[in-house]
């Protein structure tokens, strides 16, 4: 089963690297980029076939690991 974690930082948090991605966009020329905000995913495989405690053991590394709860927010979406 694959799973994928994509954490993005909360509204209001500064986002230092999504303005300089944003500036590179415009110095490339590329129009219309209004505002960047810059995140991570991570795809994950489990073994098992079980969602319930793939979803339970996602949402407990996002706790412990993978995001910053104070200032990021985290979406677990699970496949087949």
């Amino acid at each position: 089963m694959k799973a994928r974690v994509t954490v993005t930082l909360k509204n209001g948090v500064l986002d230092p690297q999504g303005k300089a991605i944003e500036g590179a966009l415009k110095s490339l020329g590329i129009d219309g980029v209004g505002s960047v905000r810059q995140g991570k995913v991570f795809d994950i495989e489990f073994d098992s076939a079980d969602k319930a405690a793939a979803e339970a053991a996602l949402k407990d590394a996002c706790e412990k690991l993978l995001a910053n709860t104070v200032i990021e927010n985290y979406r677990v979406e699970i496949g087949a």
